[in-house]
């Protein structure tokens, strides 16, 4: 059964949820997971791919767009087909993806403000009802 994470910052600004999606990514690429970033569309997909060249001078992720990808352990996509992957999925999309199940874990990063915080706690729901391990984690910003 998927293990799920809710990261909660502390902050409402939509660049911090970006940041932190690399900074997760970045850190299970380096324990050796594979990594698909779920965006809402296809810029907001493309926005992260260019973001994870740049949201750390001194740190490498090899990633790319789903459909470029060539055995990339991190991928940024959207729509329905998520590639081969199946180890963490980082959601960033409004919605449940429907194949979340499949991944072994799912990655919810939730900032304080409502056009994402109020789809957060429906997804909340959704996966309790549905009987999901799920996990809650305040995460302080500093800045």
């Amino acid at each position: 059964m998927t293990r799920i994470d809710f990261y909660l910052l502390n902050s409402a600004q939509p660049a911090t949820r970006l940041q932190y999606a690399c900074r997760l990514a970045h850190k299970a690429w380096q324990k050796g997971h594979h990594v698909y970033l779920h965006c809402q569309d296809e810029a907001a997909a493309e926005q992260l791919d260019q973001l994870l060249w740049s949201f750390r001078e001194e740190a490498f992720l090899p990633h790319a767009l789903r459909g470029e990808e060539v055995d990339e352990p991190v991928v940024c996509g959207c729509g329905d087909d998520p590639g081969e992957h199946h180890d963490l999925l980082i959601n960033l999309s409004d919605l449940t993806p429907g194949f979340f199940s499949r991944f072994a874990r799912l990655a919810e990063i939730v900032v304080e403000q409502d056009v994402v915080r109020v789809p957060a706690r429906e997804r909340f729901r959704f996966y309790r009802e549905r009987g999901y391990p799920l996990q809650s984690h305040q995460i302080r910003i500093a800045g």
